[in-house]
């Protein structure tokens, strides 16, 4: 059975939760991603802030990114998955949460990152089409 370790992005790189929204979109420009996993002075997961997060909930609201903390973006409980987890504990996680990106965990700590693209290249093309159903149903 395939794991969360084998199909993840490892290395991924966090934003603090006390870094701007600035820092985070240059962050996401130079990793070339569109989400970044906040952590916690603590080194824990807090939360994931994405791209849209900062157009939506910061430019659009008049805020300036250079003043809004990540952290603030962090709402709720982060859904993440355990490196040792099968494929199909992953497609539960992100259908059931209708997330495209998850947080690999590994004894209390970030090891990765998995996409939906991940998850798309070891399913079968009917798992394929289910799982876009789950995860771009009406939100």
């Amino acid at each position: 059975m395939t794991k969360a370790r084998e199909i993840m992005h490892a290395g991924a790189q966090c934003i603090g939760e006390d870094e701007s929204l600035y820092k985070a979109a240059q962050m996401m420009r130079d990793l070339n991603v569109g989400s970044l996993p906040i952590c916690g002075r603590d080194d824990r997961l807090h939360g994931i802030i994405t791209d849209r997060d900062i157009v939506i909930k910061c430019c659009a609201e008049g805020r300036n990114p250079a003043e809004v903390k990540a952290g603030e973006l962090a709402q709720g409980k982060p859904h993440w998955v355990d490196a040792e987890s099968d494929i199909d504990q992953v497609l539960t996680i992100m259908e059931q949460h209708q997330i495209r990106r998850v947080p690999v965990i590994s004894e209390h700590r970030l090891v990765g990152m998995i996409s939906e693209a991940d998850v798309a290249r070891n399913l079968t093309d009917d798992q394929i089409a289910h799982f876009v159903e789950s995860i771009y149903a009406a939100r």
